[in-house]
């Protein structure tokens, strides 16, 4: 195979610009409404500013108008954070869904709260976009998958953010080609040597605030960090796991906490013939965010932003000849790494999700991360978090099919 070949392979531009056309549409406007979208933000934490940061540079396309937060100190910091922002403040969702003016929220908060005002929101004819993981549990999600198929005229939409970025979409076509060849291992971690606990200004305050340490609110590092890896897995393989292990355990943070600080899973995608392995630590930071595909004929090793191809030995000398035909340069290695998927880094994933986000509102159109992928991987995460917890082999069933 030479360069051009490789460069074709799949609709696969490495280092162009070239994007799939369902992510082109996110950056074309409808010509149905030529205003901003009104949104309500629930959820004032650090995800809902970051999302609000990100909005306030779309003013084309949103405009935030109310915030709701339970915690006063949370509104407060909103507001000081935009403060040439006239937001109307709640501290009751179902208050701020009553604004006729609002046609869609914004749902950053605790994972044990993300039903409840994605529910009500439907309800009152709202657009949804919803953090991940889309629900706490498996009743949840085939709850919401029910509200979202009566309500066809509403958009929901769920914050797994690599559907949306043009390094993945690559990726995805490397791996729906073939290029990678019969791909039978996939290693991912995202670790960290940090507590993972928030300042807390009263102690009466603890729980609220450091949510994701307590079973009650949270789904642990697998809902938090590790989701977002087997939610691209589903995507590109448009697939799930047959079979889920996990071991953990409070290993090093003997601090009141309930979630573990140490996890490894084990998905085994027997249709496919693969195997995930997906774990994160808060002990050590030294491999941080590595997520790996491996396949016969190379490997994808993934960055946060950037992506790097490996050949295995029997194509290294292929893939270096020059093109006689075209004149094209040989493909080549980015010091101390592979070959680099894109030139450049890719932006913020945030960014491309509301691109989307807006653009399915304008066009009536179902996103890319939406309610029955969000159900999906919502289920994987629960069913990994029982094998942890209980020690058990979970297994997928017919009513876990939400399409």
């Amino acid at each position: 195979m030479n360069r051009r070949d490789f460069v074709k392979t799949g609709g696969i531009i490495l280092g162009g610009a070239v994007l799939p056309q369902q992510l082109v549409a996110a950056y074309q406007s409808s010509g149905l409404n030529t205003g901003p979208i009104k949104i309500g933000i629930i959820g004032c934490g650090d995800r809902g500013k970051g999302i609000m940061h990100v909005m306030k540079r779309m003013p084309d396309q949103f405009e935030m108008v109310a915030i709701c937060d339970n915690l006063d100190f949370r509104l407060k910091q909103a507001r000081e954070s935009f403060p040439d922002i006239k937001f109307q403040a709640f501290k009751d969702y179902e208050k701020l869904l009553e604004l006729k003016e609002i046609e869609a929220v914004i749902i950053a908060t605790p994972l044990n709260m993300h039903y409840a005002p994605a529910k009500a929101a439907l309800e009152a004819g709202k657009n949804v976009y919803l953090e991940k993981t889309m629900t706490y549990n498996i009743p949840e999600a085939q709850k919401l998958v029910k509200l979202v198929a009566n309500n066809p005229k509403l958009t929901l939409q769920v914050g797994h953010q690599y559907r949306y970025t043009p390094l993945y979409y690559k990726v995805k076509d490397m791996i729906q080609s073939g290029y990678l060849g019969k791909i039978t291992q996939i290693d991912s971690r995202w670790d960290r040597n940090w507590n993972w606990k928030r300042p807390v200004p009263d102690p009466s305050l603890e729980r609220a605030i450091n949510w994701r340490m307590y079973k009650e609110y949270s789904g642990g590092l697998p809902a938090e960090l590790l989701s977002h890896q087997i939610d691209f897995i589903n995507w590109a393989f448009e697939t799930h796991p047959d079979t889920i292990m996990g071991a953990g355990g409070i290993d090093n943070y003997d601090d009141g906490r309930e979630t573990f600080d140490n996890v490894q899973l084990i998905l085994r995608y027997e249709k496919a013939g693969m195997i995930g392995n997906f774990g994160a630590t808060c002990s050590n930071a030294r491999e941080g965010y590595s997520f790996s595909i491996k396949g016969t004929k190379g490997t994808v090793d993934l960055l946060m932003n950037e992506g790097y191809f490996y050949p295995e030995k029997e194509r290294m000398e292929e893939l270096q000849i020059v093109d006689g035909v075209s004149g094209a340069t040989k493909l080549t290695w980015k010091e101390g790494k592979g070959i680099p998927i894109l030139d450049e880094k890719t932006k913020d994933g945030t960014i491309y999700a509301l691109k989307d986000f807006h653009n399915s509102i304008m066009n009536k159109e179902t996103p890319a991360s939406n309610v029955i992928s969000g159900a999906t991987t919502a289920t994987c995460i629960h069913l990994a978090n029982h094998s942890t917890y209980n020690n058990t082999i979970e297994s997928w069933k017919p009513e876990y099919n939400y399409g």
